[in-house]
């Protein structure tokens, strides 16, 4: 075609049905100004385009699937899913406002909704699929089991009642394959059959049938060479049915009338003209060639003209075209074309002048099948071997989503069409498929170039523009799919809080020798044995939070964090990762150290690099949008937690098997004053330094710890194998120990170990029986005493022996660990269990009173730090907390030292050390 220029005006706005509208289920009628408009719901819209108004809603019991209007009756015959078919007369009174109640979607209409009547129903069937009507009969299409089947039915008006014996004959077409759906519960077909009546030129053809009801005229030698010389001859209306399985096959109407009466299959009268292999949506005849003048003068007004071509669509676009053509024998023979359309079709119409229009969801277009290329010459029919085009091209309205519409022509000449979109919104578009688009000139060689060059820059813009939005792409299904990793790790690992977790994290220590240093190590190793894969960003975290130190109790521990980018650890793969724990420089570490491993998944390293534009440069456009990123950082997703104290730090170089590599025991950290205080003593005179006055002046401090033999009997039951009790209670407590199989396989119950910081401390572990708490007699317990020159230490192994206790004691609800040093059972029968007992001696020398003197600041430091005044003689007892014990402690250890010679004499019983891991404080004795 030359060209097509078209002007779209909106109309009014229709509610949409839930789920989207049906292909082929929504239908729109024209007659003169009124509007009939079904939305594939249970409403049917009268609209009146002159005045711009909604004048009818008539509401049905299920969706509508077909209207059909004969106009000179004023009658509208509705067909609705599973009920079948509605007749309703326009010329009738409708409902007064006061009956008919508003529909709640349909709010912005003012006009009222008409319930249609149960008696309005002329053919109740639920089967029926499909109907045309005719001026006196009704040919239904209606789903059986197997098989489609036409019935023709004497044509019933408005407010007669359904008559059973009306049906005037019947005849089975093909098979047909029923709806899946709900057992006892018809379901909705995905396409619905298409009916059509064509008439020959010369039968009584219907009168005032809007465009679009399914009322052909063909001519008459196209007539002949489809249907056959008997409809030719009977001049009867023929019947076409494109089925969902592809067939297009016609029956003649009048012998189906007579088939009731004549012998002989009724199978024979149904004919298949072809076959499109996909399903049939839409049947139209259009002219394709000039109408001659004298016989357009002859038409009778109102009356559509004869149409040389037929044509039927399929959903994905096949398109049968048939038209009589001339052979080049000189005979008149049908011509089939298939042509493939751009589809899924949605719906289809024809116009004049040899216009057919499709809308797919994309574009409506317009095709024409008009031959331009060889005129029609009715005196040489030889010349011309064929009426259709060899292709099709289909040109674009620039409208979109159209699901149904109708065409009709405008006063002015031009073509009009009413259509009703996806949204629910009803236009018209006025088209002039005849103006003239004025053609380019013709172009020199040096415009041409020019020409070429601009279109191979626009080519490389292009392609630019199509790599960096490939780039775009792929970041952002690269940061999905990692998203949707992290969500399923993250849901495996909280449901899995109980049992084995498919991501662990598991913590070991061990010594090294570093800078000529001994070092104590903490080797984390991260395991995925899930099936996902740990790739961009993850991240392990390491905290590391060590004990305030002993002189400083109100000030905090220092707190690290290590990271480590955890980089494709694949299903089935291990990391691991060794940090130093201590001692410092100055021989020092404060334990416990407590571990703390968890796994992070930084949100916006992985969604913001996806959503912000790498190159703004080449993407200006979303400079101006605005980059949603997550106000989270990220997720944290804890792993372990694990406390190394300090019998997990004692080394024990006695057990190692071969003496001679036993390894370097680190001695105290060396002080520059006192090495030079050494260089400087002469052979006989006797040292003055921190370690040698206290092992000259303090003997070793000692804490003992009872517990009820009956309770670790218990406790280490599973553990204990039948060997003696004081060795399994040692294992036990050196069960996080690397000395501990050494231990196992000697059975010992005393060990002398070294502490991080070079100082010896002994564990004795022996039972005893305590005969001063029960008047029943003797009571088995197991005494577990610790030895050790320095008191920070003792207090440190004390404190690491209460923790396992309190952490075994509490798993066993026989046994009650209560804060005091020895409880017994509330039943008067029970015996009495000892549960647990500690006392704390420090020895030492007699002195003077000077030394208090001298020490005072340190003392009352002391003092002021557990909140208790020590008495200026230092007889009486000191009441603290087991974390007040381990500063005091300390603090003594410094008084000694800073005395020289001078010394003092302590008794610290400390027997609230043991109850405080359970309630916090307790009497002294």
């Amino acid at each position: 075609m030359a060209g097509a220029s078209s002007c779209v005006h909106y109309l009014s706005d229709f509610c949409c049905p839930p789920g989207g509208r049906a292909a082929g289920k929504p239908h729109v009628l024209r007659h003169e100004a009124e509007v009939f408009l079904s939305t594939g719901r249970e409403f049917v819209y009268v609209y009146d385009q002159e005045g711009g108004l909604l004048t009818a809603v008539y509401q049905f019991p299920d969706q509508v699937w077909h209207l059909q209007l004969l106009a000179l009756r004023r009658a509208l015959y509705v067909l609705c899913a599973r009920t079948g078919i509605y007749c309703l007369s326009l010329d009738s009174p409708r409902r007064s406002a006061s009956q008919a109640c508003e529909d709640t979607e349909d709010e912005a209409h003012p006009c009222p909704v008409i319930h249609v009547d149960p008696d309005a129903c002329v053919l109740p069937d639920a089967a029926l699929c499909a109907f045309t009507v005719l001026d006196d009969v009704l040919v239904a299409l209606v789903q059986g089991p197997t098989q489609w089947k036409m019935q023709l039915f004497e044509r019933p008006y408005p407010g007669e009642e359904p008559q059973p014996g009306g049906q005037i004959g019947e005849v089975e077409l093909s098979t047909s394959t029923p709806p899946g759906g709900v057992p006892g519960k018809l379901a909705a077909p995905c396409f619905l059959p298409v009916l059509c009546c064509v008439f020959p030129p010369g039968s009584r053809a219907p009168h005032g049938h809007p465009q679009g009801c399914g009322c052909l005229v063909l001519e008459e030698a196209l007539f002949g060479l489809l249907f056959g010389v008997d409809a030719t001859l009977l001049q009867s209306p023929v019947v076409l049915c494109g089925l969902p399985d592809g067939q297009l096959c016609c029956v003649v109407l009048k012998a189906l009338v007579t088939s009731g009466s004549a012998p002989g299959d009724p199978k024979v009268l149904v004919k298949i003209l072809h076959h499109l292999e996909e399903p049939v949506v839409f049947i139209g005849a259009l002219r394709t060639e000039p109408y001659p003048e004298e016989a357009a003068a002859d038409l009778p007004p109102g009356e559509n003209e004869h149409s040389d071509c037929m044509v039927a669509l399929g959903h994905q676009g096949r398109t049968l075209a048939i038209k009589a053509s001339w052979s080049a024998s000189g005979n008149l023979v049908p011509e089939l074309r298939e042509y493939c359309l751009p589809g899924p079709v949605l719906c289809a119409a024809c116009g004049r002048d040899g216009h057919m229009y499709h809308s797919t969801p994309s574009n409506l277009c317009v095709v024409d099948l008009t031959r331009r290329d060889i005129p029609w010459n009715t005196e040489k029919p030889d010349e011309a071997t064929g009426g259709l085009p060899p292709v099709l091209c289909p040109a674009s309205l620039n409208i979109c989503s159209v699901v149904t519409l109708c065409v009709s022509g405008a006063p002015t000449g031009s073509t009009e069409l009413l259509a009703l979109s996806s949204k629910g919104r009803l236009i018209t578009c006025s088209l002039d498929l005849n103006s003239e688009v004025p053609m380019p000139a013709k172009m020199t060689m040096a415009n041409a170039g020019q020409k070429i060059k601009e279109l191979l820059l626009d080519i490389g813009d292009v392609s630019e523009r199509v790599s960096f939005l490939k780039k775009a792409v792929d970041q952002r299904n690269k940061a999905i799919t990692s998203l949707n990793e992290a969500m399923n790790v993250s849901c495996a690992l909280l449901s899995s809080q109980e049992g084995g977790r498919p991501i662990s994290c598991t913590i070991t220590l061990s010594w090294s020798r570093l800078e000529l240093r001994d070092m104590l190590l903490a080797t984390c190793t991260l395991e995925n044995s899930s099936s996902f894969c740990l790739d961009q960003g993850w991240t392990l975290c390491i905290q590391v939070l060590t004990s305030s130190s002993a002189l400083d109790l109100d000030g905090a521990g220092s707190t690290f964090t290590y990271t480590i980018p955890v980089d494709r650890l694949g299903p089935g793969s291990r990391r691991e990762v060794t940090l130093p724990l201590g001692p410092s420089e100055s021989g020092t570490l404060d334990l416990p150290v407590t571990m703390s491993c968890w796994l992070f998944y930084s949100l916006r390293e992985v969604v913001g690099g996806a959503l912000a534009p790498s190159d703004p440069l080449e993407d200006p456009c979303l400079e101006s949008l605005p980059l949603n990123l997550p106000k989270q950082e990220g997720v944290c997703l804890p792993l372990c937690k694990r406390t190394v104290d300090m019998l997990q730090c004692l080394r024990f170089p006695a057990l190692a098997s071969r003496p001679t590599q036993a390894p370097c025991v680190p001695g105290p950290a060396c002080d520059p004053v006192e090495t030079f205080l050494k260089t400087c003593q002469g052979p006989g005179s006797e040292p003055t330094g921190a370690a040698s006055l206290r092992a000259k002046y303090l003997p070793p401090s000692t804490a003992s710890i009872r517990v009820s033999a009956a309770l670790l009997r218990a406790a280490l039951e599973d553990s204990r194998s039948g060997s003696h009790l004081c060795s399994a209670t040692l294992r036990w407590l050196l069960a996080e120990n690397a000395a501990v199989d050494a231990v196992r396989a000697q059975a010992l119950s005393s060990i002398q170990g070294v502490a991080p910081d070079g100082t010896d401390v002994n564990l004795i572990v022996h039972e005893v029986a305590v005969t001063d708490l029960s008047p029943a007699g003797p009571i088995q317990a197991v005494e577990i005493q610790v030895e050790s020159s320095s008191l920070a230490n003792m207090c440190r192994v004390h404190h690491a022996i209460i923790r396992r206790m309190k952490g075994s004691t509490l798993q066993l609800p026989t046994y009650s660990c209560v804060p005091r040093r020895w409880s017994q059972s509330k039943q008067p029968e029970a015996p009495a269990h000892p549960t647990c007992a500690c006392s704390t001696y420090t020895r030492s020398m007699p002195t003077t009173r000077n030394c208090f003197v001298k020490c005072r600041h340190c003392v009352t430091s002391c003092a002021r730090r557990m909140k208790s005044a020590l008495a200026p003689q230092l007889r009486s007892s000191c009441r603290f907390t087991s974390s007040c014990a381990t500063l005091a402690l300390s603090c003594c250890d410094q008084l000694l030292a800073s005395s020289g010679r001078c010394g003092t004499h302590f008794r610290l019983s400390i027997g609230a050390c043991l109850a405080t891991p359970f309630t916090g404080t307790s009497a002294a004795s």
